[in-house]
């Protein structure tokens, strides 16, 4: 084929002479025969339109569009019709560059590339019309191509448009998103304890001799919800009722203790056989130590009773408390039980007499916590306790207990005592589904916090902040953060002041550096001290014994220190849930308090963006002159010098 066109080219066919060929291209150039003869009637007509003279100046261009065309659509034909087409390309290309001697010659050059397109087309099947329409096809697909590569400086393949993305909203369940809301503003909000029904005159008593005459607005919200669910039955519930689970989220310091110690005294009140039948869960033994007193405090009088397993005692003292010698029988001694979890775990798999098979409430403090520990596996170990008996030989018996399932008339009858759990917390989580590890039963949510009315669009991470309190943030450089702790209690006179470190190391060496610096009375509280250490430290911070406690997070979960006036955040907290139980520990029951954070200037933006995301009414920017600090610093020099040389004994010793 290449050889023909050469031949057409040189005009070889004008003179007669015909140079000799292979049998394949006479074969071809017979098949090619027809559409020579049209292209021939087709260039007749266009010199009878047109001169001669026009003709040449126009086939340039005419060619170039046709050399175009030509190559993009022999592009999508197989290999060997490709190759063909580059060959007659560059063969035509060699026929527009070179110059024609006559008028004979030009004619011939001309006549050949229109024959040599044709034959392209003809090979390939295609007319020319439709070949006309898929270039127009395939100029519209190149148009959005050259704009998106224009525009991103690649070029860009099938002309995919770049969209944006929008953001995906979550959406809570309705019992998340439309939760009975109470006031947050505490003092202008107290209810008369005689005014919330369904609390015995017993425990009103008790009350008004603790001095409480009002309730505060999650306790008169929670206290009736929780009795209500006792009411087919203290013990048993008619029919198989099941009351729903409550979680409750409420601000620091808002009594969310009260909240279910009054109304579970109250139900297990009515008990006849003593039985473990109220099991209240707490992250650490301070807080589990704390609760336990409340607990004790109004079981006094009752024949309700209260044990604690925190690890203060030995395990054989903790089995020992659970049991009580009548006769020659062992029977159960403890009707409460406030645990932590791990201790829990071990009763549950070390103490055959810890039975569970009665439970009716089961309490889980610091909620948000609680549910971050579930790797312990203690819930599973606890609901595993609780239904022991309907596999084991007492599964016939006619008070067994099965794990609830689907509702049916079987499972309603008969009636078996409902296990109901409790959630508090300052900062319940929003996220249904750690919520869904706990398996609740139609749970129903009280909250201080609620979105706009009908939305149920999630609130992330936006907590309610106590009344009374007063944020500060203050910039500062690392060296300069003990001269300030001084500089508040020295000088400013901020006493009790409870100081917030990330780690044990530097709370230790901080209360090094303040010791060695001299004037205040300072101690550390955190897992360096025994159990016992960190209770008497409590205790002497709260007689005002000590005017600077320094700790870890040990102390900023739910415990309760009476007449802390300002918390200092040393270190900065990294999450905005650990700022909101640190500040926590002042401003509570509707008290004021003071709240001031260090914060290094790499600190700043970041910091300021957490606390007002999470719905803090305002932090305001608290500046300390350097002019302050001079008094200090030279005997802060010193200290510095002695400091170390304490650390490097001390490390030595271990």
């Amino acid at each position: 084929m290449s050889l023909f066109l050469v031949n057409r080219y040189l005009g070889d066919d004008e003179d007669g002479v015909m140079s000799k060929v292979s049998h394949s291209q006479a074969l071809l150039t017979k098949l090619q025969q027809k559409v020579k003869q049209k292209q021939r009637q087709s260039l007749a007509k266009q010199r009878e339109w047109t001169g001669e003279e026009e003709t040449e100046q126009q086939e340039v261009p005419s060619e170039t569009k046709d050399e175009k065309r030509s190559s993009e659509k022999h592009q999508q034909q197989p290999q060997k019709k490709r190759r063909k087409s580059k060959a007659e390309v560059l063969l035509d290309a060699d026929s527009n560059n070179s110059e024609p001697a006559g008028k004979k010659k030009r004619k011939g050059a001309a006549d050949q590339k229109q024959r040599s397109q044709e034959s392209g087309q003809s090979a390939a099947g295609v007319s020319p019309e439709s070949r006309g329409c898929e270039t127009e096809r395939e100029q519209e697909v190149e148009e959005p191509n050259r704009d998106s590569s224009a525009a991103t400086g690649f070029r860009v393949l099938g002309g995919f448009e770049s969209r944006p993305v929008n953001k995906v909203k979550r959406v809570l369940p309705q019992w998340l998103a439309e939760p009975d809301v109470f006031h947050r503003d505490i003092k202008c909000n107290l209810v008369p304890v005689s005014s919330v029904s369904g609390v015995s005159a017993q425990l009103l008593r008790k009350l008004e001799a603790n001095g409480i005459q009002h309730f505060f607005p999650v306790q008169a919200e929670v206290i009736p919800a929780i009795l209500e669910g006792a009411q087919h039955g203290h013990l048993i519930g008619r029919g198989g009722y099941r009351p729903r689970d409550l979680c409750v989220s409420a601000p620091t310091g808002s009594g969310k203790t009260l909240s279910f110690v009054i109304p579970v005294i109250q139900v297990l009140m009515g008990r006849t056989v003593c039985e473990i039948r109220a099991l209240a869960v707490l992250p650490t033994k301070e807080l589990a130590q704390q609760v336990y007193k409340v607990f004790a405090s109004y079981a006094e009088g009752t024949p309700v009773k209260v044990v604690m397993l925190g690890g203060q005692r030995s395990f054989a003292a903790e089995c020992a408390s659970l049991s009580e010698q009548r006769g020659s029988a062992s029977c159960n001694a403890a009707d409460v039980v406030v645990v932590t979890p791990g201790r829990l775990v071990d009763h549950i798999s070390k103490n055959p007499a810890f039975c569970l098979e009665h439970l009716r409430f089961l309490i889980i403090d610091e909620a948000d916590r609680m549910i971050d520990s579930m790797h312990q596996s203690w819930l599973t170990q606890v609901l595993k306790a609780v239904y022991r008996s309907a596999a084991g030989p007492e599964a016939r018996a006619l008070f067994r207990r099965t794990e609830p399932a689907c509702i049916t008339a079987a499972s309603l009858s008969p009636g078996q005592t409902p296990l109901q759990k409790l959630l508090f917390s300052a900062t319940l989580t929003q996220n249904p589904e750690k919520l869904q590890q706990l398996g609740l039963h139609q749970p129903q949510l009280f909250s201080s916090v609620h979105g706009p009315s009908g939305s149920t669009t999630a609130v992330v991470d936006r907590f309610d902040f106590p009344q009374g309190l007063a944020e500060f943030y203050v910039p500062c450089t690392m060296n300069k953060k003990p001269l300030l702790i001084l500089h508040f209690i020295l000088y400013l006179k901020l006493r009790p002041i409870l100081c917030f470190t990330n780690s044990r190391e530097t709370a230790h060496r901080l209360y090094r550096l303040v010791q060695l610096f001299g004037g205040v009375q300072a101690a550390e509280f955190s897992s360096r001290l025994s159990p016992g250490e960190r209770k008497n430290t409590l205790k002497d911070f709260e007689q005002g014994k000590i005017q600077l406690l320094i700790s870890t997070d040990a102390a900023a979960r739910g415990i309760d220190i009476n007449y802390v006036k300002c918390v200092v955040n040393y270190d900065a907290p990294q999450y905005i849930r650990t700022y909101i139980h640190r500040i926590g520990r002042t401003a509570r029951a509707g008290k004021p308090g003071l709240a001031f954070t260090f914060l290094l200037r790499i600190q700043e933006n970041n910091f300021l963006r957490m606390v007002m995301e999470a719905g803090s009414p305002g932090i305001q920017k608290q500046m300390v002159k350097p002019e302050s600090l001079k008094g200090m610093e030279e005997r802060y020099q010193v200290v510095l010098q002695e400091l170390a040389d304490v650390i490097k004994d001390e490390k030595s010793r271990h």
